[in-house]
């Protein structure tokens, strides 16, 4: 039995804060640029011009922030390059997101904040504890 309950404890896998911040940071990185950014880049002019524009500088630079934010950002990100500032305007973004498109709605659904809560979560992780040992920035 004492056995079995250490087999439950996973000490036997070594910590490493550094590699699970790389996890993070590429996993949400990557799937931020190919899940959200990159539509918005394929369907630019689709899209253009019904975009929000919770800041009032038209819909095409409100698609452009957020392209900017999803997929140069992302892939900052993913990279572990200028870290913190890429996640700083990531969270913005989400936050305006969030608030201004979602509600502040965070049940599930269609239509729900749900995953950009989810994501800010992350995003918020990684700004605080910085990009790891595994990063352009190590530790910046």
């Amino acid at each position: 039995m004492k056995s079995f309950l250490k087999i439950l404890q996973i000490n036997y896998i070594p910590r490493s804060p550094d590699f699970a911040l790389l996890v993070l940071r590429v996993w949400l990185g990557a799937t931020l640029v190919m899940n959200h950014g990159w539509v918005k880049v394929m369907k630019f002019s689709t899209m253009s011009s019904s975009f929000a524009d919770p800041f009032g500088v038209g819909s095409k630079w409100s698609l452009g922030l957020a392209i900017f934010a999803e997929v140069v950002c992302g892939a900052l990100l993913a990279l572990g390059v200028v870290t913190r500032f890429a996640a700083l305007v990531v969270i913005v973004m989400l936050s305006v997101a969030f608030v201004t498109v979602h509600n502040t709605r965070i049940a599930s659904g269609p239509g729900s904040g749900e995953l950009a809560f989810i994501y800010l979560a992350g995003f918020v992780t990684i700004f605080i504890a910085g990009p790891g040992r595994f990063a352009v920035d190590k530790g910046a």
